[in-house]
């Protein structure tokens, strides 16, 4: 069995313009303070990283991972949610999305597409050359709009849909491949790959391709009400990554799943900082364990009530709580025998 490796913090949620979370520098010391070992690093942020130049070069890449293990720290992995969102994006969600382009390609889809492709191509070289083995990203949705059949879906368009995203994201699977790098799909609502079927069904298109990898996070499940330990163990062996973020779950007879429009603060489901939320973290750190999960135990911190620091100041102590150091030997080994092939036959009346 393997140990997680952790606590590390996603950094997506907690950069912004003043001190510590504007700059490399200040955020690596300010997550070291709070007992982190790593963070996770989104890439639409110059301050932070630049990919394309991490992708190209080799001496900017081990200086940027020299910064941060300066710091005590580890690069526990990239991430390229919104780009991976625009790798695949239905027209009613264009302008919406556009805002997660640069300028110079925004009002114009498939431009927005080709800049999207091209910085996953980077993220997967960005990936090696910084010696990471997995990497997070969205798969985007061109059905998302239709999740709910009415009206009726016409046949065969979530079949097309299915194709037309393999299409897209194949290439940039076989970027990772080229490059050792394991990509990892956020399985999350608001993308095409939501649940375990949409996930198989994905698979599928890109003829269960050996780099089309799983991050799990199970507050996602809880909201849709799935159930997220049996999920592990159907899927263990694509979990790649991990997000460790807890969620609540309380229907009313006024609203449900769909939360009835109302903010995060006033939805049925909605996410909490880690322990005040309803997920079995110790059940989810068990079958880790047990299945050999390879990777770091990342904090992601959105919650709607509790303020972030405090979320993570207490989150790195409880994921650093819920980390089983495995043990290296059977607690009824004082009991055994030693081997004797003889010994067993005459056991066995042979």
């Amino acid at each position: 069995m393997t140990t997680i490796q952790g606590p590390a913090v996603f950094i997506a949620q907690f950069i912004g313009d003043h001190a510590p979370f504007n700059s490399l520098d200040g955020i690596c010391a300010w997550a070291k303070d709070l007992g982190f070992k790593g963070i996770q690093l989104p890439t639409g942020d110059k301050r932070f990283i630049d990919l394309q130049l991490a992708a190209e070069s080799q001496t900017y890449a081990d200086e940027l991972k020299g910064k941060v293990q300066a710091a005590g720290l580890e690069i526990t992995e990239l991430s390229t949610h919104l780009q991976g969102q625009l790798v695949a994006v239905n027209p009613v969600y264009d302008k919406l999305f556009d805002g997660f382009a640069p300028e110079a390609v925004r009002n114009n889809p498939v431009a927005r597409q080709q800049w999207a492709t091209q910085q996953l191509t980077y993220a997967a070289k960005a990936s090696r050359r910084l010696g990471l083995k997995a990497h997070a990203t969205f798969s985007g949705a061109l059905l998302w709009p239709m999740v709910y059949p009415w009206p009726q879906r016409p046949a065969g368009l979530v079949e097309e849909g299915f194709t037309e995203l393999g299409r897209r994201w194949l290439p940039i699977l076989d970027e990772f491949e080229n490059e050792g790098v394991d990509l990892c799909y956020e399985i999350h609502p608001g993308e095409d790959l939501h649940d375990g079927i949409s996930y198989e069904m994905f698979l599928t298109e890109v003829n269960d391709h050996p780099r089309a990898c799983l991050l799990y996070d199970p507050s996602h499940f809880v909201l849709q009400c799935l159930d997220y330990l049996d999920y592990i163990d159907i899927y263990h062996e694509r979990i790649k990554m991990f997000h460790v973020k807890d969620a609540e779950f309380n229907p009313t007879g006024r609203q449900g799943v769909y939360g009835g429009y109302q903010s995060w603060l006033n939805r049925a489901g909605r996410f909490r900082s880690l322990g005040d939320g309803q997920v079995d973290f110790k059940a989810i750190f068990s079958k880790m364990a047990q299945y050999n999960f390879p990777g770091w135990a990342v904090l992601e911190w959105e919650c709607a009530i509790k303020n972030s620091e405090d979320g993570a100041r207490e989150g790195a102590q409880f994921i650093k709580d819920h980390i089983i150091r495995v043990t290296d030997k059977a607690f009824d080994d004082f009991a055994g025998t030693a081997t004797d092939a003889n010994f067993n036959r005459t056991l066995l009346g042979l």
